[in-house]
């Protein structure tokens, strides 16, 4: 089984047997959002599932109408949108953060790792299938 699909089957388990809902939060790469979307459709159409990326005539309009309306249990975004959108982004409460090929976040200096560390979530559960050097500081960076 792959990252996506374990992580999809995380999330619906957590809303249809413990009965925990959203919303969570995935960021990943541009390349993959589409896939993201596309996999929780497919594996599990009970989650609802909202792709928040464009550009920012798009973006306004997905806050105005849907970012905030919670009538989605996943958001799929990039790592630019949650640079770009921090603002929003960080006066939202997730119960999951969701970092797809969080490998990239090995300099906690970067703007995306201090913009993560400033978002509200009960959980936080970083992927990747990139192994790690055998460095505790690559490690705690993630962390």
């Amino acid at each position: 089984m792959g990252k996506t699909f374990q992580t999809i089957s995380l999330l619906a388990y957590l809303k249809f047997t413990r009965g925990l809902c959203g919303p969570h939060l995935v960021v990943a790469p541009k390349s993959v959002v589409p896939n993201w979307v596309r996999e929780v459709k497919k594996w599990c159409p009970g989650l609802r599932v909202l792709k928040f990326h464009g550009d920012k005539e798009e973006r306004v309009r997905l806050k105005q109408e849907e970012l905030f309306s919670a009538q989605y249990d996943v958001i799929v975004t990039t790592y630019e949108m949650v640079s770009k959108e921090k603002a929003s982004l960080q006066k939202m409460s997730f119960r999951f953060i969701i970092v797809d090929e969080a490998h990239r976040l090995k300099n906690e200096a970067s703007l995306l790792s201090n913009v993560l560390r400033g978002m509200h979530s009960t959980h936080r559960l970083l992927i990747t299938g990139t192994p790690l050097q055998n460095n505790l500081h690559e490690l705690w960076a993630l962390l």
